[in-house]
């Protein structure tokens, strides 16, 4: 199978970061309180959104190829890191030290079988895995709703 290419190109003025890719433009910004101008969230609130969005489509397409009862999912993402890193200190990295996702999985599936899918999801989520690369601790809780 060919490989598929992505991009996505931008235009900066001060903080605020206009993103296009394919058909779509959105922002990437910071709040007003760190100088920015609240057009959009922030680099890492944008990194946990895709993980987020990943997860979703990963889940609905694994969902169809084991035949799950996926009826819907909802997904809350926290990510932890030491703003030091960012704020130049060498000593601490500058990127998530841990990511915990918890989501409420609507079905009549089993537990296990909940599991089987959160785990067959994580193993092909692209973002799940970049974080995962990265050495961020990554902590997953996937329950019934």
């Amino acid at each position: 199978m060919a490989r598929v290419q992505l991009t996505a190109s931008g235009v900066a003025e001060g903080t605020t970061s206009e993103i296009k890719t394919g058909n779509h433009t959105f922002y990437i910004d910071e709040p007003e309180r760190l100088g920015g101008n609240d057009k959009g969230p922030n680099p890492l609130q944008t990194l946990l959104g895709a993980l987020i969005g990943c997860e979703s489509i990963m889940a609905n397409m694994v969902a169809k190829e084991i035949n799950f009862d996926l009826q819907g999912i909802s997904f809350s993402v926290k990510g932890e890191l030491d703003p030091r890193g960012y704020m130049g200190d060498p000593n601490v990295r500058t990127y998530f030290e841990k990511v915990e996702i918890s989501a409420e999985v609507k079905t009549s599936e089993p537990e296990e079988r909940i599991q089987k899918l959160q785990e067959l999801t994580d193993s092909r989520c692209p973002v799940f895995n970049t974080l995962k690369a990265a050495g961020v601790e990554i902590v997953t809780n996937w329950k019934k709703a």
